[in-house]
């Protein structure tokens, strides 16, 4: 069973940082409950299909150059965790966020996301 620690990396790289939609899909149905919630600044989704598409249209209205990086360590409890990342070309983020997670039974139940521009 998946750490909390290792399920915010697969998180931000295996799905949100991942352009592949093949692999993102199945790293999706590997790491997020089946009524997952997401939470970003936009509003609330259920569900990993909901997630998988709010991922995939924040990729593809990137520039191909966008990645996320880590900004921080991970902060883990038993059941939740924390992990600040920066999102633009490598070096020159133009947005920094945290994501909090919920885990439950080896998957990510709950999903909120928190983001600020950089200046």
């Amino acid at each position: 069973m998946p750490s909390v620690a290792e399920l915010l990396t697969a998180n931000l790289h295996q799905v949100f940082n991942n352009r592949d939609a093949d692999s993102r899909a199945a790293a999706i149905e590997n790491v997020y409950a089946e009524d997952v919630s997401f939470t970003d600044p936009e509003g609330t989704v259920v569900g990993r299909a909901e997630l998988g598409s709010k991922a995939a249209a924040l990729l593809a209205d990137a520039p191909a150059d966008f990645v996320f990086t880590e900004d921080s360590i991970a902060y883990v409890g038993e059941d939740t965790g924390a992990l600040a990342w920066a999102f633009g070309p490598t070096g020159s983020p133009v947005v920094r966020g945290i994501d909090i997670i919920t885990v439950h039974d080896g998957v990510i139940t709950a999903l909120r996301t928190l983001v600020v521009p950089v200046s």
